[in-house]
Formats: structure tokens, sequence, C-alpha cells
């Protein structure tokens, strides 16, 4: 019994370790969003809006990029839960956003992703420095 309950803690602890972000993993996962998004102290609206600052933020208000009444009008402020909702299919989550992405489904990605863009701030800062 014993060698039951530490074997089945080993998988729970791999399972654990195995979902846990990596920042610098969600780096290489931003590459595919680098060509309409940008972070960072420099960051600027390019074909979507700057992303510093993105959780706990209101949809549609980056100032200076021309949103979607859809992406305006959707009430969301940006979460993890919904973040991740949306990313893995835009459109679903926001029907008539003009993001024209196919959305990221492998879970681990999504996690990498959340990490790497939870450390800038609203000013592009990253929270570690």
């Amino acid at each position: 019994m014993r060698s039951f309950v530490l074997s089945a803690a080993l998988v729970i602890l791999g399972l654990t370790q195995a979902q846990a972000q990596d920042a610098a993993a969600g780096e290489k996962v931003f590459a595919q969003c680098r060509a309409c998004h940008q972070v960072g102290p420099n960051a600027k609206n390019a074909v979507g809006p700057v992303l510093n600052g993105l959780f706990g933020r209101h949809s549609g208000s980056v100032e200076g990029y021309n949103y979607s009444p859809a992406n305006k009008n959707s009430g969301i402020t940006w979460d993890e839960a919904t973040f991740r909702e949306y990313i893995k299919d835009p459109k679903a989550k926001i029907p008539g956003t003009k993001m024209i992405f196919a959305g990221i489904k492998d879970e681990q990605k999504v996690n990498d992703l959340v990490a790497y863009l939870k450390q800038f701030d609203a000013q592009g800062q990253k929270a570690s420095q």
C-alpha cells in the first residue's frame, strides 16, 4: 500500500510539474504573435494592440488602437481564464473580432504564453526587473 501511495504521489507531482508555466518557453510561443503584437518598453500598436499589462485590462481599451466594435463591446476584462479561452479560438470567444488567428490549442504552449505575457506591466517593464 505504501508503494502505491508513493507512486501515486510521484505521478501527481510529475503532472503538476508538466503543467508548470515557463516564461522562456512562452517567449518562443509569442513568436507566433509577434507578427501582429508587441510587448516590452518600446512596444507600439501594430496590426494588433500592444499586449503590455494585458491581465486586468478591459478588452478594447489600448489607447490609439482601432478595435472592432465586437472587441470594444465584449465587456471582457482579461484574466488568465478568459485569455486561455480566447487564445484557443479568438473568433469563438469574440465573434466579430478582426483578429485573424487560428488559435493555440496546445495547453502547455498556452501556459507558457501566459507566463511570458504576465511578466510585462502596463509600461512594458518586466516584473522581475
